[in-house]
C-alpha cells in the first residue's frame, strides 16, 4: 500500500505539514497473485473509469506498469517503485459505499 495518509509512509509528515492532516485520495498497491490478478482486478471494476488522470471527481484507476511506465524496463520500474501488479486509484467524490462495493467485488475477482 502505498499512501501518504498512512503514518508508516516516508511522506507522511510533509502530507501533514502541507494537506493539514488530510492526504489526497490517491493511492497505489499490488494485488496478490501478480499481474494477473492486478489485471483482473482492474477489468473488474464497474464504478471506476479506466483513465490515466488525477485530480478528477470521478474515481479513476489505473496500472502504472502498461500506462504511464510502460517504457520503462524491469529494472527502471524497479528504481520507480513499480510493480507489475501495482493498480493505482483516484478516489472520486462518488458515495463511500459504492466505492467500497466495487472495490470489494473487484478483489473477489482478483482471487
Amino acid at each position: 500500500m502505498n499512501y501518504a495518509g498512512l503514518p508508516g509512509h516516508k511522506d507522511h509528515a510533509l502530507a501533514q505539514q502541507y494537506m493539514e492532516g488530510k492526504a489526497s485520495g490517491i493511492l497505489s498497491f499490488g494485488i496478490k497473485g501478480g499481474k494477473e490478478a492486478g489485471v483482473r482486478f482492474y477489468d473488474a471494476l464497474k464504478l471506476f473509469i479506466r483513465l490515466v488522470n488525477i485530480g478528477d471527481a470521478k474515481s479513476c484507476a489505473s496500472i502504472p506498469a502498461s500506462t504511464t511506465h510502460r517504457q520503462l524496463n524491469a529494472e527502471e520500474l524497479k528504481r520507480a517503485g513499480v510493480s507489475e501488479d501495482m493498480v493505482r486509484l483516484s478516489v472520486g467524490i462518488e458515495h463511500i459505499d459504492d466505492i467500497l462495493a466495487d472495490l470489494e467485488q473487484a478483489l473477489k475477482a482478483a482471487n
